[in-house]
């Protein structure tokens, strides 16, 4: 009997998926309010607080998803994709592994090492020092790490406007394949 061909994502997948999404969403919006409206809403810098504890969560949770990605082969894409397309998909998957959950994150922590802050990661442990503290790296940590995330931010929009494509217009499932299931 032929092997079925599966449109759907596995349970841990869509677990995984949608919560380093909000997770990642959260850090994202919080670090955005901490620096932006220090004074008026960051004052004693709880939003930094909980911006890195969100943020350097996701280091311990892509681990996890890309140990369970090895285990657990995707869905395949869509035959109406042509091959431009899925060498696309691919490497926009790529980036955003490799620089909004891995490379964002990292450059937090150097820019926390720098400054000779420390990230309490969930509010459990804390992460050791990427580098010896040093003020005079301190305006370029802080450089790249801004410079990152606003990338990071219009990765994540294309991420989330090519699904919202996918399921508008091509109406191929891929969104719906990534999506909870809903029991009755």
């Amino acid at each position: 009997m032929p092997k079925t061909k599966t449109t759907e994502y596995t349970s841990t997948a869509k677990w995984l998926h949608w919560g380093m999404a909000l997770v990642w969403m959260t850090s994202w919006t919080l670090g955005i309010l901490a620096t932006h409206w220090r004074d008026e809403l960051n004052p004693h810098h709880e939003l930094t607080f909980l911006h890195k504890a969100l943020a350097s969560t996701l280091l311990l949770m892509v681990v996890v998803r890309v140990a369970w990605r090895l285990k657990n082969r995707p869905p395949a894409l869509p035959d109406s994709m042509t091959v431009a397309m899925k060498r696309g998909a691919m490497v926009g998957h790529v980036l955003l592994y490799a620089i909004a959950l891995i490379a964002l994150p990292v450059s937090g922590w150097y820019w926390s090492s720098v400054a000779d802050k420390p990230i309490l990661v969930a509010g459990l442990f804390f992460l050791p020092p990427l580098v010896d503290p040093d003020p005079d790296l301190y305006d370029l940590a802080k450089y790249i790490h801004t410079w990152t995330s606003w990338f990071c931010g219009a990765l994540v929009g294309g991420h989330l406007l090519i699904a919202l494509k996918h399921q508008l217009i091509d109406k191929d499932n891929i969104l719906a394949g990534m999506l909870p299931k809903v029991r009755r």
